[in-house]
């Protein structure tokens, strides 16, 4: 059951697609306070067993409890441990107790507190900065796995999550520097003559015409749509990046055009806000227009038209580097401070340190300019973590003009719930560090909870310089995340995979993926069509488990799959905790596996650097197919099944469409695979081979 309050005047964001009426009553559970200013506190005491878990892309543990966040999403370079923001907001909390469990979300797209324990642990506290938002309290309709039943809830009231094109679920090769069609060309020679698995080649900023949205450097891709169509003759899809700030230059046509209709975003005094980002002074469309978001959707198409069929999105808080006004300010509280400088006087020090530093992404920044929203002229910084996810919406829209039967890649780094419907994420600028691979893992299952299925990091790390071994056990986490891309950043170390001396295991951690690809596209279609969660901690599965409820570094995969990565270096294996008894299955190659039964409990397990690790539920299987060097050649006529049945008949529901079409008819696409000792059924007719079936 749902429950909607309203507070002040919402602002309709679009993240609901359920209609439901607003309570009257008292708000069941929490404490509500008016603050100063029109903020609105939500509170309730927290007992000592209470979990906290979501809220989506943030650092920290997968329970939430102890910790404070803050709802902004945030141009932020250092994911550390003290980080409270990132690039999205995602205010889905669940809050899991013994007695009366609930989960609630406010949509609200302006500035939102969370401290969930960390004044006191005995209380945790909500604050909307805006007082203006819709309050949506969930209560569990299933008594056994309430967490999974609040998360299915909370997804059918935020509509179904965005279907990316099967292809997309092959492995991606990105990197801040890409700039010609060389370099592209390159990248697919070396993947395809070492025989890597390769499906996609995104090129950031730098094959732009100066830093220009939609316009490409014609001296180093003198033929964009020949090279497109020379790399998907490979079976190789090219994704350029699309940046939120267009340049303010009277002969871009673009920012021409979108100048005189007046799609840019303004100041109160009616003045175009600019502010500085890559290509220099930009200007931003204000995505909140619809006129504005067809008018920028309009670039998608352009490019759809040269062959194209992958974009993200970056770079869309908005980040703002500076704006004009904002120097003046910083140079203005300067001023008369140089003899202070000169003589050495540290107080005159870190005042000019920080009126230089807080130039950048500055809160005076984001309430200088305004948006036309459905509550007329309104500040940005009371809606801004909703341009984003406009931004992801404006592209959207393109594409079902463009081409309304087809899918296309889309993914973003700033969102807001509600954008899950239009496009993927990825967990933005990460490092070269161990701890952030950790990170990579625990971030799954709450930006699942979100709606984001179709997400992952940036493996072997976006800044620092990678090494062999975590790009190695990096690159076995991101075997099992739906979008697996390889990216890193401008004079960081080249880490293609091609270029380490330990290429080979790591082509054939990659060649895995593409075995176990087809059961990874069923999986991730039926959490998205059947609004489920692909990555879940374990305690959603085992909730009567006590040591389930401590256990941050296993997820459970799918139906009936669990992962547990090693995450540390110089590791030859790692203790897992299995809930009950479980197939393990260690890959060296896809073909080269070992398959260990295990009971129910602790067990240390051997993973060496060329190992890695997928456990499997007894009484169920998971298929494996001959992988290739894309996906479009990985068939399923013969699969290999692979599971403990322990002398019982198993059946496993398997998805599958052409991975193109727009909006599957989800029941056509699902059949039951069958299985027992000796012999297995496909209702289709195709081979399954039982051999890894015990």
């Amino acid at each position: 059951m749902i429950l909607r309050f309203d507070f002040g005047t919402p602002l309709h964001t679009g993240a609901c697609v359920l209609s439901l009426p607003v309570q009257k009553d008292p708000v069941p559970f929490l404490t509500v306070s008016a603050l100063a200013e029109g903020a609105v506190t939500l509170s309730l005491p927290l007992g000592q067993g209470d979990m906290l878990f979501g809220l989506g892309e943030q650092v920290g543990p997968v329970n939430r409890r102890g910790r404070r966040y803050v709802s902004w999403n945030s141009d932020e370079f250092n994911h550390t441990e003290d980080r409270q923001s990132l690039y999205g907001s995602h205010n889905f909390l669940l809050v899991w107790r013994e007695k009366e469990p609930f989960a609630l979300y406010l949509d609200d797209p302006g500035r939102v507190r969370w401290d969930l324990g960390w004044t006191r642990r005995d209380q945790m506290t909500v604050t909307s900065e805006n007082g203006d938002f819709s309050l949506y309290l969930i209560v569990p309709e299933d008594g056994e796995k309430v967490c999974l039943d609040l998360c299915a809830q909370f997804r059918r009231l935020i509509g179904r999550s965005y279907i990316p094109p099967r292809w997309a679920l092959g492995y991606i090769q990105s990197r801040w520097g890409y700039a010609s069609a060389e370099d592209a060309r390159e990248v697919a020679h070396a993947h395809r003559e070492r025989g890597i698995p390769l499906d996609g080649i995104c090129m950031d900023i730098d094959y732009m015409d100066g830093f220009r949205d939609f316009t490409w450097d014609h001296k180093a891709i003198p033929d964009l749509k020949g090279l497109c169509g020379d790399l998907k003759e490979q079976g190789i899809h090219l994704i350029p990046i699309i940046d939120a700030g267009v340049k303010k230059d009277p002969k871009y046509d673009f920012y021409r055009e979108g100048h005189e209709k007046g799609y840019f975003c303004r100041k109160e005094d009616g003045e175009e806000f600019a502010a500085a980002v890559w290509p220099g002074l930009s200007a931003f469309p204000d995505f909140f227009r619809r006129e504005a978001r067809a008018w920028f959707g309009k670039g998608y198409e352009a490019l759809l038209d040269e062959g194209l069929d992958g974009f993200w999105n970056d770079m869309n808080e908005p980040a703002l580097f500076y704006s004009p006004e904002g120097l003046r300010e910083a140079f203005g509280a300067l001023e008369g401070r140089r003899e202070a400088l000169e003589t050495g006087d540290y107080g005159a020090a870190f005042e000019m340190l920080g009126a230089v530093g807080g130039v950048k992404n500055a809160m005076a920044d984001y309430r200088r300019f305004y948006h036309e929203t459905d509550l007329g002229k309104t500040r940005h910084d009371r809606v801004h973590n909703l341009y984003g996810g406009l931004m992801t919406l404006s592209a959207a829209e393109a594409f079902e003009r463009a081409a309304p039967e087809k899918r296309i890649l889309l993914f973003s780094r700033s969102s807001f719930i509600g954008a899950h419907r239009w496009g993927g994420v990825w967990m933005g600028d990460n490092f070269s560090w161990w701890s952030h691979l950790k990170l990579h893992l625990r971030m799954l299952p709450s930006l699942n909870m979100a709606g984001f299925l179709y997400c992952g990091a940036d493996v072997g790390g976006f800044g620092a310089d990678t090494d062999e071994e975590l790009l190695i056990r990096w690159l076995q986490l991101g075997v099992f995340t739906p979008l697996f891309r390889n990216h890193s950043a401008l004079h960081t170390r080249l880490q293609e995979i091609y270029r380490f001396p330990a290429w080979e295991t790591m082509r054939d951690i990659v060649s895995v993926r593409y075995a176990l690809l087809p059961w990874l596209y069923s999986e991730l279609m039926q959490a998205i069509l059947w609004d489920r969660m692909l990555f879940r901690p374990l305690c959603f599965d085992y909730p009567r488990d006590e040591t389930a409820r401590e256990i941050e570094d296993q997820m459970m995969l799918g139906r009936d799959a669990m992962i547990a990565p090693v995450t540390e270096p110089h590791a030859t294996g790692r203790n897992v905790y299995l809930p009950e008894d479980m197939l393990c299955v260690r890959f060296r190659t896809w073909e080269d596996r070992d398959l260990i039964r295990l009971p129910a409990g602790w067990h240390y397990v051997r993973a060496k650097e060329a190992e890695f690790l997928l456990f499997v539920r007894r009484g169920s299987f998971i298929p494996l197919c001959r992988p290739a060097d894309r996906s479009d050649y990985v068939s399923t006529d013969s699969m290999y099944l692979v599971g403990w049945l322990g002398g019982e008949d198993a059946a496993l529901p398997f998805y599958e469409d052409d991975g193109t079409v727009r909006d599957p008819e989800k029941e056509k696409g699902l059949s039951t695979l069958k299985a027992g000792k000796g012999w297995a059924w496909d209702p289709k007719g195709r081979k399954l081979d039982t051999a890894g079936l015990c």
